[in-house]
Parts: structure tokens; C-alpha cells; sequence
């Protein structure tokens, strides 16, 4: 599903940012977090893609697991309405997705995606660093729910990597159009704050993901 010059290519903005076009958005540092947001707008869409660059008080590699760890996640995502891992025959072959569902703001109704995601561990320069990246796919087996908007355009990348400290510089990359009737203003704010409170509550669930794995995940 991914070519290996798009793992590449996200690899490469978290040391070397390509900020030509991006407009500055926000910088902001929630506990143990800061990072800085850029943005740019797409004609095709009317909406904007974000780019995120920032440090978390952190792990990588526990940063990481965190990341993928569909179960852990509906533990610390108060957003998470149902998310999970299923399979699917494709023309002969396996596919591996991800089916998720969000909870919005009343009177929002929720959204809910199904996506590919792959993930790689690299050593770049002798630094381990961690990639995933995700994008939404069509998967014949899960139908569209009545009151659930579908979004069927969504890009995500993130790339982890110790820094001189062994905290975690990160990088994110991220283009999500939720469809129906939202204000444009409304998505800007979530843009705006959504983001960061993220990367703050990843970084907060880092902190409690050993005590997750010793309790046996329940």
C-alpha cells in the first residue's frame, strides 16, 4: 500500500522541513509537549493539510508502541467510539485494515474511517527512528452506518526519533476531510487545539502504558 520513497520522504521533513508554501499556525506546549503547526490550504477541498513538528517528554520507542496499540488506545482516547484491526480478501490477496469510529461534539455526527496503515522501524544515521504512515482505503466488508458520516479522504504520517536527550522529536503530517456540514471555523479550532492535546495526552498515556502491559490489558 506504501512505496518505499513515501516512507523516505516523511523520514526526511522531521530533520529537514519543507515549509515552502506552509503558513505558521500555531505553537503551543502543553505539559511535557511543544510543538509547532503549519499549515496549507488545498484548492480541491477547501480545507487545510497540517504539518506538526514538536518534542515529547518521552520514549520513542514506548511513544511508538503507544501509537499502534489499537487496544491501549481506546483506553486514553476519550474520542474513540470503536476501533479495531480486521482482514480482508482483495482479488486473491489479504488486506490488513483498520476500522475506526470517532465520537464528535453534539449536535456533529460522528464520523468513522476505514484505513491502511503500515508501520517501519529504520536506523537513520544510527538513530532508530519509527514510521507509520495511514490512508483511507474502501473495504467492501464495512458498510457505511446510518447517522455515521464515512470519510473517505484521509492522510496521516508520523515519524518518531530519539533526540539528544531521549525525548521524542516527532513529526506529523496530517490531511482529514470529515465531510457534511461543518463550520470552517470549527475546523480550524480543532485543528488549532486538537492537535497539541493529542500529542499531550499520547505523551501523558506513554507514561502509563508499562502499568497497561503488566495488568494484562484489561
Amino acid at each position: 500500500m506504501f512505496e518505499e520513497a513515501e516512507f523516505n520522504q516523511a523520514v526526511e521533513e522531521l530533520n529537514c522541513p519543507k515549509l515552502e508554501n506552509w503558513e505558521f499556525f500555531v505553537e503551543t506546549s502543553p505539559e511535557g509537549v511543544h510543538c509547532k503547526i503549519y499549515r496549507q490550504y488545498d484548492q480541491a477541498s477547501g480545507l487545510y493539510s497540517y504539518k506538526m513538528y514538536g518534542t515529547l517528554e518521552c520514549l520513542p520507542e514506548v511513544c511508538y508502541q503507544v501509537y499502534i496499540d489499537l487496544e491501549y488506545r481506546k483506553k486514553w482516547d476519550d474520542y474513540v467510539k470503536e476501533l479495531y484491526e480486521f482482514t480482508e480478501d482483495d482479488n486473491g490477496s489479504t488486506v490488513k485494515g483498520i476500522y475506526w469510529n470517532v465520537n464528535f461534539p453534539f449536535p456533529l455526527s460522528n464520523r468513522d474511517y476505514t484505513f491502511v496503515r503500515d508501520s517501519r522501524k529504520l536506523d537513520v544515521n544510527g538513530i532508530q527512528t519509527y514510521a507509520v504512515l495511514g490512508k483511507s482505503h474502501p473495504f467492501s466488508s464495512r458498510k457505511e452506518i446510518s447517522g455515521v458520516v464515512r470519510v473517505s479522504d484521509f492522510t496521516q504520517s508520523l515519524v518518531l526519533q530519539a533526540d539528544e536527550k531521549n525525548n521524542t522529536k516527532a513529526y506529523m503530517y496530517y490531511f482529514d476531510n470529515p465531510g457534511g456540514m461543518i463550520p470552517t471555523w470549527l475546523i480550524n479550532w480543532a485543528a488549532k487545539t486538537g492537535v497539541p492535546k493529542f500529542a499531550g495526552d499520547m505523551r501523558k498515556a506513554c507514561l502509563r502504558y508499562e502499568d497497561f502491559l503488566q495488568k494484562g490489558r484489561k
